[in-house]
This record gives structure tokens, sequence and C-alpha cells, in this order.
């Protein structure tokens, strides 16, 4: 299966395993919960889907390599106790709580997640003495005489040992205590994911025309070269970061991160020549609505590799500024319900000053943030709500110091502020979307660079978020095989939703 069944899969099994009985006890037990084992290739993903998952489902997450660990470690470390037995007096050895397990209580205290999953990546890369204590974990959860806390559930992971030296084959009593779940490398999977986590376009058209380089791995005389999932997004990732600075993507850089010296060579070349197509066809200016018919003739004459390179531009400069607008619109609605609550709690309370009540709500955001970043939790879309809920109530505090009183109508004032932003961004999205597909049409008609487009809309979180929210008719006159459900609300209705006034 590939990644993203993979990840389907182990959402299923997490849903499974948290179920409660009549009673509030989970309806399987814990010791019936097999641990699930990811198995595949390096740098597919395996780890990162795990921990979205425990984002998706709000739940805790710890993970560690087990590599590292020794039979002490993991265990804990021997020391001896006294106990009474039958009127004796006995020297016992007792061990300390295990690293892991220790951890895992760790993540508890700091986060209150009751509830998380504890991965444990290679495992089947531990020492022979500890092979024996993995195989009595697996079964009871169990690291010496500590249990990991009820309502964690075990997600384990590993490469065939085709791919890594001290990786071992399991016995057949091991496997029999595991959920098993091979998995293999996928480029359509994967790009379902890039389009969603912002993947430099370069990247992802390159890909598309060499779907071959998107996992390589070969034994030459000079050495193993190979080429990952996670090389890509690695490499993706720093050439944002050296575009941002005007540093220079080389190939000096690209192979740093693709280990395959004529991969990385073609990527140089093309990405030379998608830097051309980015700075010829100038995709701000057609979001803008400021580019000129020289543009679209441009594209229309261009070969089919340039125009895919073209549709790669156009389709990450809009998903930029649909992703803004989905974010904004998120932090609104995170914001709302707190300070609809602070309104009725004041006016219960016959109050007209609201500075505790907003110092209170500032430091429970502040709160939040912390606990989400420690945990491994901190959504994109989370950081940017709690962000804009603690700048919204230090504006709300800034007023109440010119004036010299905070009072509820100050803070209704700086969120007014914040609708005022969501609706600029929303409206310069609904433009973005209109002129992109216009432009999509004028140059390439019903081509297959206007299915590649729609497709990379359709699989972008962000972008159909935006358009199932506020519709977009080219989108669907283009789509119209898709059923995406009716149009939301349009952004006035949403507006009034939110108001802090009395309904």
């Amino acid at each position: 299966m590939d990644i993203q069944q993979a990840k389907q899969q182990i959402k299923y099994t997490m849903q499974a395993y948290f179920a409660k009985d009549e009673f509030g006890g989970y309806a399987l037990p814990p010791q019936r919960q097999r641990p699930i084992f990811l198995l595949g290739a390096p740098g597919i993903g395996k780890t990162a889907i795990v921990e979205q998952i425990a984002q998706e489902l709000e739940v805790g997450f710890v993970s560690y390599s087990m590599t590292h660990h020794t039979r002490q470690s993991a265990l804990g470390l021997p020391f001896i106790a006294q106990k009474e037995y039958g009127g004796k007096t006995y020297d016992v050895s007792e061990y300390t709580m295990s690293e892991i397990i220790a951890a895992v209580y760790d993540a508890i205290e700091q986060t209150g997640h009751r509830e998380g999953i504890l991965f444990l990546d290679e495992i089947n890369c531990v020492s022979e003495t500890l092979t024996p204590a993995m195989l009595q974990f697996l079964q009871y959860k169990v690291f010496g005489r500590h249990k990991v806390p009820e309502g964690w559930i075990v997600v384990t992971a590993g490469n065939p040992p085709e791919y890594n030296r001290t990786a071992r084959d399991f016995d057949l009593a091991t496997w029999d205590r595991l959920k098993r779940l091979d998995v293999e490398p996928d480029f359509q999977a994967w790009r379902e994911y890039a389009l969603g986590h912002g993947v430099h376009p370069a990247v992802i058209t390159y890909l598309d025309v060499e779907q071959d380089h998107f996992y390589h791995l070969e034994t030459t005389p000079d050495g193993k070269e190979f080429v990952t999932a996670r090389g890509w997004d690695d490499l993706s990732s720093a050439i944002r970061l050296y575009e941002a600075q005007d540093l220079p993507v080389d190939e000096v850089l690209i192979g740093q991160y693709v280990q395959a010296p004529q991969i990385a060579k073609r990527f140089a070349v093309y990405y030379d020549l998608f830097t051309k197509y980015r700075a010829d066809y100038q995709v701000d200016r057609v979001l803008a609505g400021t580019a000129g018919p020289e543009v679209v003739e441009r594209a229309q004459a261009a070969p089919f590799d340039e125009r895919v390179s073209v549709v790669g531009l156009l389709s990450d400069a809009l998903a930029g500024v649909l992703r803004e607008a989905v974010l904004e619109e998120g932090a609104v609605e995170f914001a709302h319900p707190r300070l609809a609550a602070m309104r009725d709690k004041l006016e219960a309370a016959g109050a007209t000053d609201a500075t505790e009540e907003v110092r209170a709500q500032e430091a429970e955001v502040r709160r939040l943030l912390r606990t989400d970043r420690a945990s491994g939790l901190l959504s994109e879309q989370k950081y940017r709500s709690y962000e804009r809920a603690i700048d919204m109530l230090q504006q709300a505090q800034h007023l109440g110091a010119q004036s010299g009183s905070l009072t509820f109508d100050q803070v209704k004032e700086a969120f007014s502020k914040m609708l005022g932003g969501l609706e600029s961004r929303v409206e310069q999205g609904e433009q973005a979307l209109d002129r992109a597909l216009a432009f999509a049409e004028q140059a390439f008609g019903e081509g297959q660079e206007m299915l590649l487009l729609i497709t990379d809309l359709s699989a972008n979180r962000y972008s159909m978020a935006f358009i199932n929210a506020h519709g977009s008719e080219r989108f669907f006159k283009h789509n119209s095989a898709l059923l995406f459900g009716d149009r939301g609300a349009d952004l006035a209705a949403r507006i009034k939703q939110t108001a802090l006034d009395e309904e």
C-alpha cells in the first residue's frame, strides 16, 4: 500500500482502540491492542504520517528511535529494594522507570492528553540483548515493571533489511504480536501530500515528468546512490529558504539532498529553466490581473513541458493566497466563541471593566500555544489561530490603556479589525482564483494543462476548503464531474455569524 493508505489504516485502528464500552473502559483491552508495525523503505514519510494522525485526532504524541537504546535504558536501571515476606526481610532487585515510559508520563503531565500515540521507530534494529524485552513489550506494553499508560497506543516502524545493515527480520513469535503494514513509495500519494504542504513547484513539476526519479536506489562501484521522498521534501524547504535570501540554488546544494549525481544534475538544469519561466510569466501579475496579453500568447505557443511548469507556478502562487484566507478564517472561528463567552461572563457579573478577563484569556491562549508546541501537536492552523488571538487581545489592551479602562466594546473593536482583515483576504482569494482559471482558459482551453490545474486545486486541502466555503463558478464548470457539496454561505453571512452583538 502507499503511505496515504497506510495513514488511513492507522487512523482507523486508533479510532477502534480508543473506543469505550458502556462503563467507560476500553472496548479492546490494552493487552489485546496489537501495536502497528510500518515496514517500508527509508524516507517515505512513516514518522510524518503518525505525527499527522496525532494532530488530527488531537491526542498526545511521543516519538523514540530504538537504535540507540540498550537493555538498561529501555528497561530502567536496577537497584536493591528491601521487602518483607513471611516476617523476614529480603533484598530484591527492582528497576527504575524506563526512559521511554517516563517520556509518556511527562507528555501527559505537560499536555493533559490522557490518550496518545507512542511511536517507536527502527524497532527491528534493537540490540540482541533487548530483543526478549521487546517481545514482552509488544504483547503486554510493559518495559521492566512499568506499563505504558492506559489510553496510549503503540505504533512502530522499521526498514526492510535490504535498506538497513542493522535491521533484522522478525521471527514468527514477534510477527504474531503486530499489525503489519507494508508501505511502498508511491509518487501520486506523495504528490497529494506535497500540494497540501507547500512543496516547491519546481520539485513537483520536475517529478511530474520524471516520476522514476521520485524514489531511486542503486548500488554503483562508488557506493550507493539514492533519492527519497524525504530528500525531495527537505530540498524543497532548502530551495524556499535560499530563494528568500537570494542565495544560489545550484547542483552543489541539490546534491546534498538528491544523492544520485545524474538525477541531481538533471534537476539542477530543470530548476534553472524553471526560474526562467517564473521570471518570464510573472504569475503574481496574472493573479493580480495586471498581466498583459503577451503572457497568454507565450503560454499558448509554449511546448508541453513549459506549460506544465507554468501550471505549477500558477497552482503554487494561487494555493498560497487561498491558504492565507483559510488560515485567517480558522483564526476568526477560534477567537469568536472565546470572546462571546467573555461577553456573557461580564454581563452576568454586571462588570464593565474587561481587563482581567482579557488578560486571563491571553494567558490561556499562550498556555495552549506552549502545550501544543511541546507535545508536537502544533499544526499550522493552530499556530495561526493562537498568534492571531494573542495579537487581537493585545490590541484590545492597548486601546484600553489609551482610554484608561478596557471595555468589551474595545475588545469588539479589535475583533472587528480581525474580521476586516479576513474579508480582505477572502476577496483577494476569490479574485485570484477567478483570474488564474481565466488565464488557464485563454492559454490552454480544456487541454491537459487545465485538467492538471483543477487536479492540483482539488488535491490541496486549503484550496478546496476555500472553494467549498466561498464557491467558484469557473472551478465547478471545469470540475463538474466531481461533487464537492453545496456552496457554503457567502462571506457576509459568515461575518454575521461571528458578530459579537446580542442575537
